[in-house]
């Protein structure tokens, strides 16, 4: 419903503003983190009942590009605009001058300048404000600490304004359905910036509040952290009728055992449970299987010492025989030959032929001297 009327007034509004004159004021810094909400105030100290016609914000990157607008506010209606729709909202109070802005779920690109201009019913001053805005990379949403270390978890609310918390809570919740549990809580004392804060329950003498509460900081400190503190913590800071929150998830992480191990210390482990049936399984299974092995070692062994005894015996065989055919072929000598030729008184050329004889034969009876020819050597003829 609020498109037509923003076509309408911007024209408007900015012919409004030609010829008024300026009161420009020292631009003031805020740093934030990215996904942090931030407010940024615009509240003129001008005196009298003056009325508030016209609240403009605008945003300008730096970049060399056009001013865009942020939200703009008329006829006690405020219409937020581009891509700062849903993020943007004025938290100020117009009746007593007070146009600040409240910008949540900061991005990368919101760093840049956002001016803040009011203007007045029946005056041509204009109240000017800027604001530089730098954003930071975000902060992690999830810590990791271990058991009995301890931790910090971050909680501040940005302005540009000297605006002081009336309180602030920390609240855990484990993530089961259960109710959560306050673990710390910070009230303001009335007339001063200052305030207690008290914690109880299981997080008793656990947690201190470390953060500045003079800058809207309630950063708690958690010690000797238990594997019970994993879950969500959320820090709600309250603000007259602003409320700001951040949730923070903390994972614990169990340390893991540095005790010497031994086998004493592991005795009454492992003779529990399963662990003893394997044992027995094994030692079973060992003696079972022994006298197997020692078979087929024996077995191993006796066939080599079969094959190494047929090789020695074949080697002495061969041996043997080589022996016997030297000896045989080297007992025919040529005398017996000569003797022969004599005797016939021919000097006819003789041959012979030799028969090898076989070892199996040296264990006959020696022949008479007149068999010789018959077992050592074969006859002799004459060649006519």
């Amino acid at each position: 419903m609020f498109y037509p009327l923003k076509v309408i007034l911007i024209p408007v509004l900015l012919g409004y503003s030609l010829g008024l004159d300026d009161l420009s004021i020292s631009a003031v810094e805020l740093t934030v983190h990215v996904g942090d909400s931030a407010l940024l105030g615009c509240v003129s100290q001008s005196t009298g009942e003056k009325h508030v016609t016209k609240v403009d914000w605008m945003f300008s990157s730096g970049k060399h590009i056009e001013d865009e607008y942020v939200l703009f506010y008329y006829s006690n209606i405020s219409v937020p605009v581009g891509h700062f729709q849903n993020r943007v909202r004025l938290v100020g109070d117009i009746l007593h001058h007070d146009g600040s802005l409240l910008l949540q779920n900061v991005e990368e690109t919101d760093q840049g300048n956002f001016t803040c201009e009011i203007r007045f019913q029946m005056e041509s001053l204009v109240f000017k404000k800027v604001v530089v805005l730098h954003v930071l990379p975000e902060e992690p949403k999830e810590l990791m600490v271990h058991v009995g270390d301890s931790t910090q978890m971050r909680c501040v609310f940005h302005s540009t304004e000297e605006k002081h918390m009336s309180r602030a809570d920390w609240m855990f919740s484990s993530g089961e359905p259960a109710k959560e549990e306050i673990v710390l809580r910070y009230q303001r004392k009335l007339r001063t910036p200052m305030g207690y804060s008290q914690n109880w329950g299981r997080f008793l003498n656990r947690v201190n509040l470390v953060g500045d509460t003079s800058r809207n900081d309630v950063s708690i400190m958690l010690h000797g952290v238990k594997e019970s503190d994993g879950g969500n913590y959320t820090c709600h800071i309250y603000l007259g009728n602003l409320t700001f929150r951040k949730t923070t998830v903390l994972q614990v992480i169990l340390k893991e055992s540095r005790t010497l191990v031994t086998p004493v210390a592991l005795r009454p482990e492992i003779l529990g449970g399963n662990q003893l049936v394997l044992i027995v399984g094994i030692v079973c299974a060992t003696i079972l299987l022994l006298p197997v092995l020692i078979l087929i070692v024996k077995m191993a062994y006796g066939n080599k010492s079969s094959v190494t005894s047929t090789t020695l015996v074949k080697s002495l065989e061969n041996t043997e025989k080589a022996c016997a055919e030297k000896h045989i072929y080297s007992s025919i000598t040529t005398q017996e030959v000569n003797d022969e030729e004599e005797s016939s008184g021919k000097s006819e050329a003789t041959y012979m032929t030799m028969n090898p004889v076989w070892p199996s034969l040296r264990s006959a009876p020696i022949s008479p001297p007149d068999q010789r020819s018959t077992w050592g050597m074969a006859k002799t003829e004459q060649a006519f």
